[in-house]
């Protein structure tokens, strides 16, 4: 099992998700020290022919951009940038999105387009291997002209500012032996723009989203049979005549889930089920889908150079662009977040049927409703927090508001949906961990050994921590025990 990440190889969700499970290092190899070095020597040539003008290199920044700088305050400038555009405010960023943004980071000046130092990336690498986490506040963001305050509070640490944890950086710095760096012409630039601070909360969603809609799958074959369902719903002929991937194959995943099961495969009373059982398939599969197109954009993105301007050594160009727009971030944020937000209502519903005491059984599935209130409000705690997530997911990438004395005309939002996106995923997972908390006592009112295997080992992991409830007694400490319970699986 590799202990390293080399920063030159493509990264992928499964690399990412190892890099974060693994601790692993992140490594920079020859190819990358080259490109870096060729793009900074190429850099220094330019801008030291007399009369030469380059954005953001040696003119000031935004509205300012008609602002030439003397050559002797070029270092100046660069740090009073990372120093001017640490505004953030709010929650501080978990460690592990911070990280996310440092390998991000790395990956994109790594490519040789940016005309930084290997000295600077180098730094970066530092770290993030020595587990040094800036600390970078949420809020501050218009995901344009890249992340600017997150990713400045981000790289401040590089010259002796802002903080890393708690700290003041000078003194971390002293603490591992490391010199704060010296910026060089356009680095305070390739540093702080880029979408960095979109891409880590996003691949951090991605990779929250996709384990939970596998467990979406399983804890609904559990609900199923909870409900006495019918199986044919999930019968391939009718999801192979629709052709849509996900539907079949979700429906392949339940009815795999359910093979043995002698509930599902037996005698019903009722001709047909809610659609919250029966179109299973169409809903899951529906979030399945926009998972996978959203892994496409988001995998793509960091893999690219997202900072301005970007420099091309071998058409003797440098060009400034606008590759630090989160547009296509800020779209497919809110495209995730109403997919999965369609996983908790479909869930909510499911809840609220195996407690309605139809197909046998008891109302609020407790053997002695009136008495005792059963499982009544953990519903409404499901319908509070799915509600929460339709209003979360109104759009941000529709929004947009002009700043920079109007240089920066159009912005994406992308960082405010991103960060509205990693909450919907959240409160999904709260959900889903009521219905398995719901589902595991509706079926133990039928004859278990009579359900699935695999449901009567997914209820056996689940009575480690969770009773039965007979009769009344908090609730809260369960659901959350089902929640840890997703979270590990």
């Amino acid at each position: 099992m590799s202990q390293t990440i080399n920063i030159s190889e493509a990264l992928t969700l499964e690399s990412v998700s190892k890099f974060i499970n693994q601790n692993q290092k992140v490594t920079i190899d020859q190819q990358a020290y080259d490109a870096i070095q060729k793009c900074n020597d190429f850099l220094l040539q330019k801008i030291s022919v007399p009369g030469s003008v380059f954005y953001g290199i040696n003119t000031g920044f935004g509205s300012l951009c008609n602002t030439q700088i003397s050559s002797g305050d070029l270092v100046k400038l660069q740090e009073n940038l990372l120093m001017s555009h640490a505004c953030g405010m709010g929650e501080t960023v978990p460690d592990t999105v911070v990280k996310l943004m440092l390998l991000f980071k790395i990956k994109s000046l790594s490519l040789g387009y940016s005309g930084v130092k290997n000295d600077t990336v180098q730094r970066l690498t530092d770290f993030l291997n020595l587990g040094l986490f800036p600390l970078v506040y949420k809020q501050g963001s218009l995901g344009a002209s890249g992340d600017l305050a997150p990713l400045a509070h981000l790289c401040l640490p590089l010259i002796g500012k802002g903080k890393i944890a708690n700290k003041p950086s000078l003194e971390v710095l002293i603490q591992n032996n490391l010199a704060p760096i010296v910026l060089g012409p356009k680095e305070g630039l390739a540093l702080i723009n880029g979408t960095q601070f979109m891409t880590a909360y996003g691949i951090y969603s991605l990779l929250l989203a996709k384990k939970l809609s596998r467990w979406a799958d399983r804890i609904a074959a559990l609900s199923l049979e909870a409900f006495d369902c019918h199986s044919q719903p999930f019968f391939p002929q009718i999801h192979e005549v629709r052709k849509q991937k996900g539907q079949i194959d979700v429906a392949k995943n339940i009815l795999e889930i359910l093979a043995d099961s002698h509930i599902m495969n037996g005698e019903k009373d009722s001709v047909q089920d809610p659609y919250s059982f029966r179109c299973i398939p169409q809903v899951h599969g529906a979030t399945r889908d926009v998972i996978e197109q959203v892994e496409k954009i988001f995998i793509n993105e960091i893999n690219a150079v997202t900072d301005n301007p970007n420099i091309f050594v071998d058409d003797d160009l440098i060009i400034s662009g606008g590759n630090f727009h989160g547009q296509v971030l800020a779209l497919h944020a809110d495209f995730l977040a109403m997919g999965m937000a369609e996983l908790g209502n479909i869930s909510e519903r499911r809840i609220y049927k195996l407690i309605s005491g139809e197909r046998g059984l008891p109302v609020f599935l407790t053997p002695n409703p009136g008495l005792n209130s059963g499982f009544m409000i953990p519903q409404y705690t499901a319908a509070s927090v799915v509600s929460l997530n339709k209003q979360l997911c109104t759009p941000a990438s529709v929004d947009s508001i002009v700043s920079s004395n109007g240089q920066e005309d159009h912005v994406s939002m992308g960082a405010n949906a991103m960060l509205k996106l990693i909450r919907v995923v959240e409160n999904v997972r709260k959900v889903l961990a009521i219905e398995l908390f719901t589902a595991c006592q509706a079926l133990e009112f039928r004859d278990i050994t009579k359900s699935s295997s695999a449901s009567q080992k997914l209820i056996k992991t689940v009575r480690k921590n969770i009773p039965f409830i007979k009769e009344d007694r908090e609730m809260s400490g369960f659901m959350k025990e089902a929640e840890d319970i997703l979270n590990k699986g």
